[in-house]
């Protein structure tokens, strides 16, 4: 979920002058996450996994990564004022606030509860489907509360050993995660990556998928 966060949020972190409110960042992220239900369409599980709080070893790197993303944040709008360019007056959204814990993350969670809810009630592909939302507030990184839940699945009574797993992420170690599962049907699903800079923002219908 982290990724689907990050991109919605601020997709270009090199353009000073990006604006997006809180709103439509969240309506961003609903329309990504129903994107991706109709392409995976499940048939009885949607896990939903947000990173929470990172095992100890972790943490140094995280912070080390939040001090880089707000230099260049601070850079981009220190270079964009010495060429005289006007900035919004509206504050840029600091990615820093997708951290567990943070005001945004708790009305994020509050918010995609309803979306949840709004979901299952209202729209038919979503019915039947039994739909599970680990929040900021679980231990843990998105990818590894969804492969607990995994484990803790093939361990009840009854578990179908042909039961077919996607994971959807960019995260170089899914694919090592999928592999130690031991699950004989487990799919990857990620975006296309285009590595250089690129000065638009492919929209959700543009955007290529591969299943691996």
């Amino acid at each position: 979920m982290n990724g689907i966060i990050h991109n919605c949020s601020l997709p270009n972190d090199t353009d000073a002058h990006f604006r997006l409110s809180e709103d439509k960042i969240f309506l961003a992220i609903f329309n990504y996450i129903d994107h991706l239900f109709l392409k995976i369409k499940p048939q009885k599980v949607f896990f939903m996994a947000v990173d929470g709080v990172a095992p100890r070893a972790k943490m140094n790197q995280q912070r080390s990564r939040r001090f880089r993303t707000a230099k260049d944040a601070e850079d981009a709008k220190r270079k964009a004022i010495a060429k005289g360019e006007e900035l919004p007056e509206e504050e840029q959204f600091d990615r820093n606030c997708i951290t567990p814990g943070t005001p945004f993350m708790k009305r994020l969670s509050a918010q995609l509860e309803y979306f949840i809810s709004k979901k299952v009630t209202e729209d038919a592909n979503w019915r039947g489907v039994k739909v599970v939302l680990s929040g900021h507030e679980v231990p843990g990184e998105g990818e590894h509360k969804i492969m607990e839940y995994i484990r803790l699945s093939k361990a009840q009574e009854g578990y179908n050993p042909n039961t077919r797993h996607c994971l959807y992420g960019l995260d170089a170690d899914l694919i090592m995660l999928g592999l130690l599962s031991h699950e004989p049907h487990f799919a990857l699903l990620r975006e296309e990556v285009t590595f250089g800079r690129t000065n638009k923002k492919k929209g959700m219908s543009e955007e290529k998928f591969h299943l691996y």
